[in-house]
């Protein structure tokens, strides 16, 4: 082989190896500004964040563990500073599910943020859906301001998981009397069954909260139920 042809061959060959390792360092550039951004939302890091999303990051990308959004993640740490950089970076999505179907104002009933709740809420964040609800999660935990909040908004309050589980079923069982007795004041359906036949009194007798029993079962008696 000539030399002018060896020649030519090593300048392609340069080529080639430039245009890959062009395309490459993309690939690994976007892997590590991937674990950037979570390890900022975890350690609340703000400043980083902002960055981050400054240089391109898409605020709406998802973790692998539990298919969940960075909005949804800094409501599960707490880490409000970064909430706050999400929840008004451009275009950011309030109605993205996780892959249990969670969404971000669902996480934030759950874990009594009601400061979370109220800015998404402005935001016009979704308060009724199909499945389980922000308003089942908030009475799961008996956090009453935040039930209050959500039917302010006109959550349906006798809103039917997949397996026809209310919020009131889910008050019941977890022992949370003022919940139980903020819903059914409010207009719960107490009468109402799940797929498994099941009231919120039989939720309260199942998980042993006695008080919530009888309280209910009081309640049915006078409207003549049981």
């Amino acid at each position: 082989m000539s030399n002018l042809k060896i020649e030519k061959r090593r300048r392609l060959l340069g080529a080639a190896c430039m245009i890959a390792t062009a395309a490459l360092w993309p690939a690994l550039g976007q892997g590590a500004a991937f674990d950037d951004y979570f390890k900022a939302i975890k350690l609340d890091k703000a400043d980083q964040l902002r960055a981050l999303l400054q240089r391109g990051m898409d605020p709406n990308t998802i973790e692998p563990t539990r298919g969940e959004t960075g909005l949804m993640l800094a409501l599960r740490d707490n880490a409000m500073q970064a909430f706050a950089v999400l929840l008004n970076a451009r275009g950011i999505e309030l109605e993205t599910r996780a892959r249990n179907g969670d969404t971000a104002l669902m996480i934030a009933a759950f874990t009594g943020n009601l400061p979370a709740v109220q800015e998404l809420l402005a935001r016009d964040a979704q308060v009724n859906q199909v499945g389980w609800t922000a308003l089942h999660y908030a009475a799961a935990a008996g956090h009453d301001d935040i039930v209050r909040l959500l039917l302010e908004e006109h959550a349906y309050i006798d809103a039917e998981s997949p397996n026809k589980t209310t919020p009131l079923m889910m008050a019941a069982r977890g022992g949370f009397i003022m919940t139980v007795k903020l819903l059914l004041d409010e207009g719960a359906d107490m009468t109402l069954k799940n797929d498994k036949g099941m009231t919120a009194l039989d939720f309260a007798k199942q998980h042993d909260k006695k008080d919530i029993a009888e309280g209910l079962a009081y309640r049915m008696r006078k409207a003549g139920k049981l």
